[in-house]
């Protein structure tokens, strides 16, 4: 039976399957040089309008859309102009985006989409206090890996906490105002990549159908460096010790607006809730905590709350 454990192993046991004597159906390892020819391969975004506005002053709401032809992963970043002299509310579906000011009448707004959301096009709603665009935007199907893993009795029988659950939901839903970050984010890690984005699975054969993977595994030495990919506010420490059974030693980061990452899987955390670091700053090291059979580090990126691919964000930096 899949439970809500299930939805939190993508930050989890990617080292079972590389340490356990466990083979996979399908076994991924990605080098760093690997991974830069991929992202040079993928065509750089372009802003391009494509809003169908309704019958208000043509002039008074714009809207521009940006990766020109998303695939299910991408962040959607929409940017507004608007003479209204607030802040624009983006919906999709039944769920609201707040926008931020980056200029005098403009604005920006993000929109996750994950492997779990069905491809094709989604109504975007922007709305000021005066005028409303409508805009259709069409998210391309995407081709992720699928791994058959099977977990041995004592780690399938760990269920996680609600404690530990429950900080993190809580963490990555935090929005606050200011942007933090400035151009790319950085690889955490000195590591190679050892299980991409998006992976989806089987566990002891069953198909965990709202699992999957929520970031990058980084293998590398234990108590290698862990560094903050952007600079951020640490909004959240904790430890195996205090309940987090599954994601082990984890720093949270919020960047602002809506982007926070997570550090999984840590032996050593050098930072305090409420500090202050920068890109590139050591902020922990590689370890082994929670479920985890050998020295990695998962490295969350979320959008509101949802796990996005972070490859836009490092490739180009959305700014």
């Amino acid at each position: 039976m899949l439970t809500r454990k299930t939805l939190f192993l993508a930050d989890t046991p990617d080292f079972i399957t590389l340490r356990s004597g466990v083979a996979p159906a399908l076994l991924l390892s990605f080098t760093l040089a690997d991974r830069a020819r991929s992202l040079l391969s993928i065509a750089a975004p372009v802003a391009i309008p494509i809003a169908t506005f309704t019958a208000l002053p043509a002039d008074a709401l714009d809207v521009s859309v940006s990766p020109n032809a998303p695939r299910l992963g991408d962040t959607i970043t929409l940017s507004i102009v608007s003479d209204d002299g607030t802040a624009p509310t983006v919906t999709v579906g039944d769920r609201d985006f707040p926008s931020f000011p980056v200029g005098p009448d403009r604005y920006r707004a993000f929109i996750p989409t994950t492997p779990l959301q069905a491809s094709g096009a989604r109504t975007i709603e922007v709305i000021d206090s005066g005028d409303r665009a409508s805009l259709s935007v069409n998210v391309a199907a995407r081709d992720f890996p699928v791994q058959s893993i099977w977990l041995p009795p004592a780690v399938n029988a760990l269920q996680g906490t609600d404690y530990e659950f429950d900080r993190m939901d809580a963490f990555r839903a935090e929005v606050t105002p200011d942007r933090l970050w400035t151009g790319a984010f950085i690889d955490p890690s000195d590591g190679w990549i050892s299980t991409p984005f998006g992976v989806r699975r089987y566990y002891n054969g069953e198909w965990a159908a709202n699992y999957y993977h929520r970031g990058l595994d980084y293998a590398a030495g234990m108590g290698a460096p862990v560094y903050a990919a952007a600079d951020g506010i640490v909004g959240l420490v904790d430890y195996e010790s205090n309940g987090f059974e599954i994601h082990g030693n984890t720093i949270g980061l919020n960047h602002g607006q809506g982007v926070t990452t997570t550090y999984l899987h840590l032996s050593e955390i050098y930072v305090s809730e409420g500090d202050r670091v920068q890109a590139g700053e050591t902020i922990g090291a590689i370890g082994s905590t929670g479920i985890s059979t050998g020295p990695h580090l998962h490295w969350g990126f979320f959008v509101h709350g949802e796990a996005v691919d972070p490859a836009d964000w490092q490739r180009q930096g959305i700014k």
